[in-house]
């Protein structure tokens, strides 16, 4: 799928395109799976929420004039509010995990020659989601930890000085700081960026991918920078336009519905039903825009770090010292790089 040499800009790019092409239907599958697992799961959250602090809703939104709500009331609803959003949080970073591992795991079967099945890259892509969230969760908290550190210092400044003119002043260094915060975030994101791809490639554990990230970025930033910038706007085009004709054919579905709805009485069931498919158009555009971005993001990080393990530990040659060793005892799924670098035991793992 790619040349076997230190990558250029266009070789990331055919190389990340000719990959979704050649293995379209195992990643479709798999992407299907996770959400056809995680969708169900995130409205059961939700349903099961609304059913327990339904009674709530009417006092604390509706309640008696002249009368804010009561706090035996206010309270449930933002528990719940809190629980349901930390559950839904956790819920879809483990869904994005699965199709972050499962584009490197594609990627090196690619690389390698070999040919995949939903099956093996299924069971690959969810043992290694607990640690490549692991270190997607780490390397989000170290890239953001400037933006909190400057939130966590504002925000009492601007309770402490009220609502005079200290505060209005204070509000203004808040755009000063943040361009101060910001470039550092950036800097710590590309930095620790490679960190999912040594986790599933190299069978490490969070920690120690970003470890590695760091080693193989160190020296190398400002390229790496431009090619995940690229590569990110791209894969944000590609993603709008995919949901254009969603959107247009949804949007084209609810002009008759708005226009049949009488002014006083309920819509016809068929301007419901319009209604329905229109909802469910969008909800696929959107999520088909979400699947490609997010799928495409991941293999352009994934040639990245393959790419810097080309230049800097001879990985093409160790890849074709392997194409030309006899076949190996255990099945190509489970073989893994063969130039990975060698951990004493008991180090990394999910």
């Amino acid at each position: 799928m790619i040349p076997l040499r230190p990558l250029a800009l266009g070789d990331i790019i055919t190389g990340s395109f000719a990959t979704v092409r050649a293995h379209w239907k195992t990643l479709a599958g798999v992407v299907l799976a996770v959400q056809a697992v995680v969708l169900p799961v995130m409205a059961l959250v939700v349903g099961i929420a609304f059913a327990s602090v339904h009674q709530h809703f009417d006092p604390v939104f509706d309640p008696p004039f002249g009368e804010d709500p009561a706090a035996e009331h206010l309270v449930p609803l933002v528990v719940a509010a809190v629980v349901v959003f930390v559950l839904l949080m956790v819920i879809g970073v483990l869904g994005v995990s699965v199709t972050a591992a499962l584009c490197p795991a594609v990627l090196r079967e690619a690389v390698m020659g070999r040919p995949t099945s939903f099956r093996a890259l299924w069971r690959s892509s969810v043992r290694r989601a607990p640690a490549v969230a692991g270190a997607m969760f780490l390397s989000g908290l170290i890239a953001g930890a400037p933006v909190f550190l400057v939130l966590a210092a504002w925000l009492p400044l601007v309770f402490s000085a009220g609502s005079g003119e200290g505060a209005v002043a204070l509000l203004g260094f808040l755009p000063l700081l943040m361009l101060a915060a910001a470039p550092l975030a950036v800097w710590l994101g590309i930095r620790f960026g490679l960190a999912p791809a040594v986790v599933v490639l190299e069978g490490a554990g969070p920690v120690t991918g970003l470890r590695r990230s760091a080693a193989l970025v160190r020296g190398d930033w400002w390229r790496i920078f431009g090619y995940t910038l690229v590569a990110g706007m791209l894969a944000g085009a590609i993603a709008y336009a995919i949901q254009i004709p969603f959107n247009l054919i949804g949007t084209f579905a609810m002009m008759p519905v708005l226009q049949g709805i009488p002014e006083h009485g309920t819509p016809s069931a068929g301007a419901v039903a319009a209604a329905v498919f229109a909802v469910v158009l969008l909800l696929l555009g959107g999520a088909a825009g979400q699947v490609f971005q997010i799928g495409f993001s991941h293999l352009a990080s994934a040639m990245l770090y393959v790419d810097q393990r080309m230049r800097r530990e001879g990985l093409a040659e160790a890849i074709l010292a392997d194409l030309a060793a006899p076949a190996p005892a255990t099945p190509p799924a489970a073989a893994t790089d063969p130039a990975a670098p060698r951990r004493p035991a008991g180090d990394g793992g999910s």
